[in-house]
């Protein structure tokens, strides 16, 4: 670990983590959002470079469960587009800012098609890691390195409230992505340091 000026940040061998990553509080609180971040931002999830093979593959499972207009905008863009910053994402309706691979139902509740069918058995592929991670943000720093740091978004305001009552940590409560992104051995680094800096703190 390393104090700066921005605060400390953890080094585990490439991987840089902010503090707040372990020293903020999170826990998604689906009950007030409804899942709005799948439908509202100014472009698509961030897809790593084999995840749009993955969307491709597991497409005839998760398809039927997307929107007329997510469906329309896989089959005019293809299962990835290109956002105005150059980064690879996944595609939204024309004219709308819902992702593609949205589950829209009745009562204004959103979910993602493809994770649907991942909890059901019937695909391999449960859904981005972007998207699993948030509220934490992957930035490639170059030179094999990578910078995990923490998004602050108003809709995921009751999620850090929720998160303080409940006591659980942005890194606890996102173990599971965390430990698939990046290994076990990069968990419990994280852990430790967690500890440590909360015990200094």
């Amino acid at each position: 670990m390393s104090g700066r000026e921005y605060g400390t940040i953890i080094e585990i061998g490439d991987i840089l983590v902010s503090e707040d990553v372990v020293l903020e509080y999170f826990s998604c609180d689906y009950e007030k959002c409804k899942g709005c971040c799948c439908v509202i931002g100014d472009s698509g999830a961030p897809l790593k470079e084999d995840e749009p093979e993955l969307l491709e593959r597991d497409y005839p499972v998760y398809s039927g469960l997307m929107s007329p207009g997510g469906k329309a905008a896989v089959s005019e863009k293809g299962f990835f587009e290109i956002d105005r910053d150059g980064d690879i994402v996944t595609p939204v309706v024309p004219g709308r800012e819902e992702c593609a691979y949205s589950l829209l139902e009745g009562d204004g509740a959103v979910f993602c098609a493809i994770e649907r069918c991942y909890f059901k058995g019937l695909c391999r592929f449960q859904k981005p890691i972007s998207c699993r991670l948030y509220p934490i943000r992957a930035v490639d720093l170059g030179g094999g390195r990578t910078g995990l740091n923490l998004h602050r978004w108003s809709i995921c305001a009751d999620a850090f409230e929720k998160g303080r009552r409940e006591g659980i940590r942005v890194y606890e409560f996102l173990k599971e992505p965390l430990t698939d992104a990046y290994g076990e051995e990069f968990y419990s680094g994280l852990s430790a340091a967690a500890k440590m800096l909360m015990a200094a703190s």
